[in-house]
């Protein structure tokens, strides 16, 4: 089963992830991380398909894709 890993603490919370997932399963976290952002968090894990398009997207290179 696909699924992906986002570092917290990369993430500056630009939200393309987000925007890009043709799922619909990331959305940006209420809490900040330690640069003060709102991260991206990975929801849904049973539907992703792992087409990887967030970690295509994104340019902090915060996101892994396993398949």
């Amino acid at each position: 089963m696909p699924r992906i890993e986002i570092d917290a603490q990369r993430c500056k919370g630009c939200g393309f992830c987000v925007k890009f997932c043709p799922k619909n399963l990331i959305h940006l976290n209420s809490d900040f991380n330690n640069k003060g952002y709102h991260p991206a968090v990975f929801t849904g894990e049973e539907k992703c398909t792992g087409c990887a398009i967030c970690a295509l997207v994104c340019p902090d290179i915060a996101i892994t894709v396993y398949k």
